[in-house]
Parts: C-alpha cells; structure tokens; sequence
C-alpha cells in the first residue's frame, strides 16, 4: 500500500512508499527482518529505506528524491521478499527456540 503524501515529504520533493507485509506469527515476520536488513541501498543518498516488526507484521518504508531510484529500490526488495517467503514455505513454519533432547537408543 502507497503511503499518503505528508506536507513535510511534499515540501522536501520526497516521493515516499510504505508496504505492510503480513505473515503468520511474529517469528516469522522477525525472520524476514533478519533475513532482508543486511541489504543496504547501494547508493549513499537520494533514497532510504526502513524496515520495522510490529506483531505479525513486516512494514517497510521507502523515501526518495526521484521515482527512478524508488521504482528500483522497491522492485528489488519486492524479489528479495519473494524468495523469502519462498525459503519459509518450502522448509515450513520456523522451530521453536527451546532445546530439543534427543534420545538414541543401542542395540
């Protein structure tokens, strides 16, 4: 979802977009965090991005000096989230933190 223009934003020549991406429990949502934060913006200015959990949800919001550079940006996150999802999906919900005990047996 496209973030309403803000006067601040609007005075400065900020273009800005905000994305909130639900998923099934908050571990997960903290998983993809970790999993997409390392990835920095490879230029140092005209753009930057944030990226926040609240509950179950993952937001993120864009602001850039030019729709070029916040198209890319965004375009570029929006395949890096894909092939998270698609990492959780194929290996199933996350395990739990606690220990585990594991019991062997001799013949």
């Amino acid at each position: 979802m496209a973030a309403p223009c803000t006067e601040n934003n609007h005075k400065q020549g900020k273009l800005e977009f905000v994305l909130d991406v639900p998923f099934p429990s908050s571990r997960e949502a903290s998983i993809a965090l970790q999993s997409l934060s390392p990835d920095r913006e490879p230029r140092k200015g005209g753009i930057s991005k944030e990226l926040t959990v609240s509950g179950c949800t993952l937001s993120v919001s864009w602001r850039a000096d030019e729709a070029r550079i916040l198209r890319v940006s965004v375009g570029s996150f929006m395949d890096h989230l894909s092939l998270v999802m698609e990492t959780m999906e194929a290996f199933g919900p996350p395990v739990s933190v606690t220990t585990q005990t594991v019991s062997s047996t001799m013949t």
